[in-house]
């Protein structure tokens, strides 16, 4: 990024043509955010996770989902209220359960052995995880949980989208009601066996006084997912209930009603050289730096370590 200069409340700043795409920071004990982890514990993972056993200490075959629970968990952790997260795998003994790992912190995840669930499902059933979702909301809500968070991986088709969907309708209306804090559900499909078309029509509805719910991006590789993940959680935080942002010579470039997300993007005149993001009766100043050329070396970058920042890539699948 040169030596522009990254002022507070942004975390990034960079401009590409007339667009610039800032990440503010985001303070979860502020928010209040209580973020799970659901991992596809289906029959078609089970080569991911490699052999156990004496098998594992053979070596030449190795566990692809390990090394991304552990990014991810580091990752989600640094956004959640407590830094503790509820992590599970689903799909899992006839394809309706799910096998709960535990409550676990981000340093606990540098360790943490992730071998897959003791029993492979048999199909690829979400509902029990919408539903698992639902009850820990409530119980957290009572100590201190202001929003939900749910990241889901899969690699299947789902069997059950007309039901989620159905149940999606019934959260809306609950979090409208302020029967239930706000949540968003990030969906990440892995591989060629997902459907992206049934992914699509789930995370493209739309609720009344609500908008969306879901958001949804699918990556070729199990070794994209992590960095997938933080690309979708990212853009769907919600910072604040709204902002303005104005361009060195006062103008409005945008304004953000009834969400402020971290990751804002607005066009900007040619000559501008800084924005002013207003929230929450501040304003905040900030230089933009100078259009990149570096895409390409992007393109070639190997997956972040947890604690390095990460850079969007180009996948398949949109977020809102």
């Amino acid at each position: 990024m040169g030596h522009e200069e990254i002022r507070r409340p942004f975390s990034d700043v960079h401009r590409k043509g007339d667009e610039v795409v800032a990440t503010l920071l985001h303070d979860p004990n502020v928010e209040g955010l209580d973020v799970a982890l659901y991992m596809d514990g289906s029959a078609s993972m089970e080569p991911e996770y490699g052999p156990r056993g004496v098998l594992a200490k053979l070596g030449g075959v190795r566990n692809n989902v390990e090394p991304q629970m552990r990014w991810m968990l580091e990752y989600l952790a640094t956004k959640d209220r407590n830094g503790v997260l509820r992590v599970a795998y689903w799909a899992t003994g006839d394809g309706t359960q799910l096998e709960l790992v535990g409550d676990l912190s981000g340093p606990q995840a540098k360790e943490f052995k992730f071998p897959g669930p003791k029993f492979y499902g048999k199909g690829t059933v979400m509902l029990p995880v919408l539903r698992d979702f639902i009850a820990y909301m409530k119980e957290v809500q009572t100590k201190g949980a202001r929003q939900g968070l749910a990241v889901i991986i899969t690699d299947s088709q789902l069997y059950d989208a007309e039901d989620v969907k159905a149940y999606s309708r019934k959260v809306a209306e609950e979090v409208v009601a302020g029967r239930l804090p706000p949540m968003n559900f990030v969906l990440v499909g892995v591989g060629a066996k997902v459907d992206e078309e049934q992914m699509e029509e789930i995370c493209h509805e739309e609720y009344p006084g609500l908008g969306h719910l879901w958001c949804h991006r699918v990556a070729d590789r199990m070794e994209e997912m992590a960095d997938l993940v933080a690309v979708l959680v990212d853009e769907t935080m919600t910072v604040a209930d709204h902002g303005v942002v104005y361009d060195d010579q006062g103008n409005v470039l945008r304004r953000y009603e009834g969400r402020l997300p971290a990751v804002l993007r607005f066009t900007v005149p040619e000559s501008c050289r800084a924005f002013t993001l207003e929230v929450g009766g501040q304003r905040y100043e900030q230089p933009i730096p100078e259009e990149e050329h570096h895409e390409e070396e992007e393109e070639e970058a190997p997956a972040p370590a947890a604690a390095s920042p990460w850079q969007p890539r180009r996948h398949r699948g949109h977020g809102h």
